[in-house]
């Protein structure tokens, strides 16, 4: 069982490395580009629901802190199957409450699967656009307390969170 788990750790933090090699595909002017980080995200979707039916979330108790962290991004990517995500998401709030894993991991995994849904975000995280240099986010629901809830989970203010994309 312990190497089992050892190959799943591998496996994740290798498909990350490679979800991180292939992000600036995601928004390319080239469409065959475009096709292939939907391809891979699509394939590391489809093994992460694999993994989570034979060990539920992969918290970093069970597969490391590393591969932790990349189970989550393969989650937040996994747009295009809702399915997914949505499993991710209710096995990552159970993780959660146990605290076996990280709120503020989970508001963006939160927010990234209300926006595909095509829903009002909660915390301000899943930025739609850029307007005169400044990050919009997606509509985000109670606007005026969003500071608060984000500084609940551990998220910067908005501001604060903004001004990391404007310097760079």
């Amino acid at each position: 069982m312990a190497s089992d788990i050892a190959a799943v750790a591998a496996e994740l933090t290798a498909m990350v490395a490679a979800d991180h090699q292939a992000a600036r595909q995601a928004n390319s002017d080239d469409p065959a580009e475009q096709l292939a980080w939907r391809r891979l995200t699509a394939q590391h979707a489809d093994r992460l629901g694999e993994i989570m039916d034979a060990h539920g979330w992969p918290t970093a108790e069970l597969v490391g802190e590393d591969a932790a962290r990349a189970a989550w991004l393969i989650a937040q990517h996994a747009d295009r199957q809702l399915d997914i995500q949505r499993r991710a998401l209710r096995l990552m709030e159970q993780a959660v409450a146990s605290g076996a894993a990280s709120p503020r991991d989970l508001a963006f995994l939160r927010d990234r699967t209300l926006v595909n849904e095509g829903q009002k975000q909660i915390y301000g995280t899943q930025i739609a656009g850029v307007k005169d240099g400044s990050p919009i986010p997606w509509p985000c629901e109670d606007p005026e307390h969003m500071d608060e809830r984000r500084a609940e989970v551990g998220i910067p203010a908005f501001a604060e969170y903004v001004a990391q994309f404007s310097q760079a």
